[in-house]
């Protein structure tokens, strides 16, 4: 299961912070956004659905345990 949370923890940073050289372009346009501004959109709504699947993993758990 730590990898799990490692992988939900990690691929929110590697999409928005490594990945922007990749998508920094005007074309294409996605539902009037270039394609920069609609990438770090997705990942502004995907990220705290990302950080809740980490929240219901550790409680399933039985909370944070080390």
């Amino acid at each position: 299961m730590k990898i799990v949370i490692f992988l939900l923890a990690v691929i929110p940073f590697v999409a928005q912070l490594l990945m922007i050289p990749l998508v920094n372009h005007i074309n294409p346009i996605i539902m009037g956004f270039p394609l920069f501004h609609f990438w770090l959109l997705i990942w502004m709504i995907l990220t705290p659905i990302f950080t809740f699947g980490i929240y219901l993993i550790q409680k399933s758990n039985g909370g944070f345990k080390e």
